[in-house]
């Protein structure tokens, strides 16, 4: 068997105002033509198939156009499920109709969870979709009153899906998770504000691959057979130096896994440069490309007329620039800090600090978490 494992796919991304669906597009290109050429028995996409609970036009119809040469023209079949950023909802209308097509889609929790089982020449392999759910409705639709923590919560969901597979057969898993000791990146939404969002990757050693969703580097969890694909583009200026692309997983009659990743050349890369003004006039480097995204981190001391404008004559996609000699002595309270590294809980308290002077008591702390997580469920299901 061999199938391809890919995620955090962001369609309808935003990027410093940028739109990206024709950089999506680009790439998603590659990944079809990937497709084609590989021939595999199947794609897994692990979560985040969009960037937020009510996506763009253009979004749905690239998604579409994607999924519908990967099922009519190559004849591949499809696993997709839900993740932190989808409406399970929107993502899984009409999942029933679309499995004869061999799309199967897991959007919201079901109250018993089906592996999707397809044959290769050895016998079937089962493969189980655990669509993202916080432990909230674990608890409540699975009838599980202890879950309290996503380890809790996915343990619940692996042990309902092991019921339907047998002992002894191939078995995949597909998750959007963070597993303990994985490397985030900014880019990434918190899958929890108050409590534990981290899950020990012991909870998939039943399984011959764990494929993985969430965080957006490509890496192994816990083992060379719990992965995550990472994402299909860079989504932070955090991520410039990591590699994108998929994964191409082959299971044996034994079950045993070998993992092969193939990279995605996007039409502009992410970069960050760091020099003084005049170095960086001088234009782009042997094999550059001067449309890429760029943050520019300038060494002047003297502050500089118009240096974004200046600069995008050169570069036209300068994204954003920082001064760090300029704002090493600034006036603001307490040391220099990183605002877009910062979680909606670590914004809202130091605002409150600033604000007030007062540091966020424990129940106060608790509270916020309870209305950002609130917040967060109203967009994926679309109430807000």
């Amino acid at each position: 068997m061999r199938f391809l494992h890919t995620s955090d796919w962001h369609l309808g991304r935003i990027f410093y105002g940028i739109h990206l669906t024709e950089d999506q597009a680009y790439v998603l290109e590659q990944f079809a033509a990937l497709v084609k050429e590989t021939k595999p028995d199947a794609v897994l996409i692990a979560g985040d198939v969009y960037d937020r609970a009510v996506p763009p036009t253009e979004a749905v119809q690239l998604l579409d156009e994607i999924l519908s040469r990967l099922l009519l023209d190559y004849r591949v079949p499809v696993l997709l499920i839900a993740g932190n950023h989808d409406s399970p909802d929107r993502l899984g209308f009409g999942n029933r109709l679309l499995a004869r097509q061999g799309l199967y889609v897991v959007g919201p929790l079901p109250e018993q969870l089906e592996p999707v089982v397809l044959q290769d020449e050895y016998g079937p392999v089962y493969f189980a979709p655990l669509t993202y759910a916080e432990p909230a409705l674990v608890r409540e639709r699975l009838d599980q009153p202890e879950v309290f923590d996503f380890e809790q919560a996915m343990q619940v969901m692996v042990n309902q899906a092991l019921d339907k597979i047998p002992s002894q057969a191939r078995k995949v898993a597909m998750a959007h998770a963070f597993i303990a000791g994985g490397q985030a990146s900014e880019s990434e939404r918190p899958l929890s504000v108050g409590g534990s969002s981290v899950v020990g990757a012991g909870v998939f050693a039943p399984f011959h691959y764990t494929a993985l969703g969430h965080l957006h580097n490509s890496q192994q969890a816990g083992g060379g057979s719990i992965r995550y694909s990472g994402s299909l583009l860079k989504y932070s200026f955090a991520e410039a130096n990591q590699r994108k692309g998929v994964n191409l997983v082959e299971i044996n009659d034994s079950g045993q896994v070998r993992v092969e990743m193939f990279p995605l050349s996007p039409r502009r890369d992410v970069r960050c440069l760091d020099g003084f003004f005049k170095e960086l006039l001088r234009g782009p480097q042997s094999g550059e490309n001067r449309e890429d995204y760029l943050m520019v981190t300038l060494r002047d001391e003297v502050p500089i007329l118009d240096v974004r404008g200046q600069l995008q004559n050169i570069y036209p996609n300068v994204m954003h620039v920082e001064y760090p000699r300029l704002t090493a002595g600034g006036n603001l309270r307490g040391p220099a800090v990183d605002h877009r590294r910062l979680t909606e809980k670590e914004l809202f308290a130091s605002f409150f600090e600033q604000m007030t002077g007062e540091i966020l008591t424990e129940q106060q702390s608790t509270e916020l978490a309870a209305v950002v997580e609130e917040l967060y469920r109203q967009e994926r299901e679309g109430k807000v």
